[in-house]
């Protein structure tokens, strides 16, 4: 599974990911940068992708629906892109074990 960083991430985040997640993207890049979240669901469930965001309205839509699609919560306020990608690097294999647990709906990273 892939990760789909949302609107309130830098796309510079990408760059700093590394192989694990070499196969993610920014939703910029598939022309959601202004969709509704409901929309950005729809397309990370379609498309494989685990949504990654500051966004609480993610974490309720995870409570509510459960999976699919996963979604990791960055709980970290305004950070810096280095800090974000820091945190990732960090906990890179907790996110390994999220996105291959198949019951998993939801990570939450502070």
């Amino acid at each position: 599974m892939r990760l789909l960083l949302d609107q309130n991430l830098s796309p510079r985040l990408l760059l700093t990911l590394g192989p694990s997640f070499a196969q993610s993207s920014h939703v910029r890049e598939h022309g959601l940068e202004r969709a509704a979240d409901e929309r950005i669901w729809q397309f990370a469930i379609e498309h494989e992708f685990a949504i990654v965001s500051k966004d609480v309205d993610f974490q309720q839509m995870s409570f509510l629906r459960g999976h699919p699609s996963k979604v990791i919560w960055l709980r970290v306020g305004n950070r810096r892109t280095a800090y974000l990608a820091e945190l990732v690097a960090r906990r890179t294999e907790e996110i390994r074990e999220f996105l291959d647990d198949r019951d998993a709906a939801f990570l939450s990273l502070g």
